[in-house]
This record gives C-alpha cells, structure tokens and sequence, in this order.
C-alpha cells in the first residue's frame, strides 16, 4: 500500500476513534479525556503502521514498540490524572467552554478532530520508518533508540520525584527543586520533547526521513509557547507565589543545567 493511502486510511479511523471519543466526552461532560486518548493514539498509529506497511520487519515493529511503550506510559500517567480530578475539568477546557459559548458543541467537536489530524501529522515518521525495505539498523537508528530509552526513564524518573514531593504532607505549598526538578523547572517536558528527537533520528536514514523534523520542531513550539510551560508557570506562580519566582531565577526554564547560584 502506497505511502498516501496509509496516510489517508490511519486519518480516517483516527477521526473516527476521535468522534467516539468526542461522544464519551460529552457524556462525562469532562473534555480532558482528550488529551488521554491524544496519547494513547500513537501507539494505534504506529502498531497500525506496522501491520501494514512493506518496510524491513525489525525495523517496523522495533519503532512501533517504541512507540507503544511511551505512549502507554504517557497516556496511562494522564488517565490517573484526569480520573483523579473528575468530575473538575482541566483549567484549558474550562475556559474554552467560556471563549466559544453557544458554538461550543460543534468547535470542541472539530477541536477533537484537529486531535486525529496531529497524531498522523506528527506520527509521519513513523510512517516513513515503516516503509524503509532496507535490511540491517543504521547506526541513526541505533542512535534514536538509544536516545528513547534515555528520554522515556528521564520523564519517568521526573514523574515519580514529583509524585513523591506532592505526597509528603510537610512539602505542601513548597516548590519541588529536587532531584531532576533541581536541574530544569519542567524535566518532563524537556524528555518529553526527547523522545520526539529520539523518533526523528530513527526515520532519518529512511528516504524522505528529513519530514520528520515536524515532529520534535512542533512539540517544541507547543511545549515553550502554548499549552506546556506557559500554563504550567502561570499555575505555579498563582499556587506558589513568591517561592516560584525565586525557583524561576535559579532553574532553567526546560534544558537541565546546574542551578545559579543565588546572588551575593
């Protein structure tokens, strides 16, 4: 099956998986579960790929245990989460409900499908990877793996020190600056994104494999400009007040790097 057609096809069942999605929203009244169903449609998308594409076996189903590893992870972390808030809906939702009021309905419904269409833009790689014939690994995609078990245990091991700040009753309105959380103010966005640079290096020795740049290009932007550090900083600031803000001049913003030290 040609490349497009594989393309077009994961579209269309994606969009279809998101309109049932969509439906279970409404129901829970709760459009957070959004962002879960984001996360585990990767692991769709790349088994899928796998399954149907022509490309070196290894290869296909090494990339799509990748894939399917981090996102179950990623999306079993955000399901707790989610589940553990429920019925109250993440701030983003809530104030989408206010912005499109009575056209809310249809604009959430083409929010979801915005949802589809970014999982098999980003997944691209994916694509490109699992239709490379070429026998034998690249020592790129060597590379790439490598990288991807670093980045999935550092978000891991930055989850788990914040999950083990927060249940310490003593550290209740205290900022988490241990650990990882020592070394940049968001670690898990920073792995986060290294898993994207992880799958790009995979695809890069297959032909067209330059196209996966979108992928960590774009969870970069969306993770410094708009729905990661932006937000989580302004929560942070409103919750932790003065005590962030001395955080935020002694930790790095994303990339780790020692702390400064404070000024004499």
């Amino acid at each position: 099956m040609s490349a497009p057609a594989l393309f077009l096809l994961a579209l269309a069942g994606l969009g279809g998986a998101f309109a049932g999605v969509y439906l279970l929203a409404r129901r829970l009244d709760n459009y957070g579960v959004v962002d879960v169903a984001w996360s585990y449609a990767f692991a769709v998308l790349a088994l899928f790929y796998a399954a149907a594409a022509s490309g070196w076996p290894a290869r296909r189903w090494l990339l799509a245990a990748m894939v399917t590893l981090w996102s179950v992870r990623l999306g079993t972390h955000l399901f707790v989460r989610v589940a553990g808030h429920h019925p109250v809906e993440d701030a983003r939702y809530a104030a989408l409900r206010r912005d499109w009021n009575a056209d809310f309905a249809f604009r959430m419904f083409r929010f979801f499908q915005y949802q589809a269409l970014s999982v098999v833009v980003l997944g691209v790689g994916f694509l490109i990877s699992a239709r490379n014939p070429a026998t034998g690994f690249h020592p790129l995609e060597i590379a790439g793996a490598a990288l991807w078990i670093l980045a999935v245990a550092g978000e891991a091991v930055a989850d788990a020190q914040l999950a083990a700040f927060k249940r310490d009753p003593a550290n209740r309105g205290r900022v988490c600056d241990r650990g990882l959380w020592g070394w940049s103010r968001h670690p898990n966005y920073f792995f986060e994104w290294l898993v994207w640079v992880a799958f790009f290096l995979f695809a890069l020795p297959s032909p067209g494999g330059w196209s996966a740049l979108i992928g960590p290009v774009v969870i970069l932007y969306l993770l410094l400009r708009v729905t990661g550090v932006p937000l989580a900083e302004q929560q942070s600031l409103r919750s932790k007040g003065d005590a962030y803000r001395r955080y935020q001049e002694s930790t790095s913003v994303f990339f780790p790097r020692p702390p400064r030290r404070p000024a004499a």
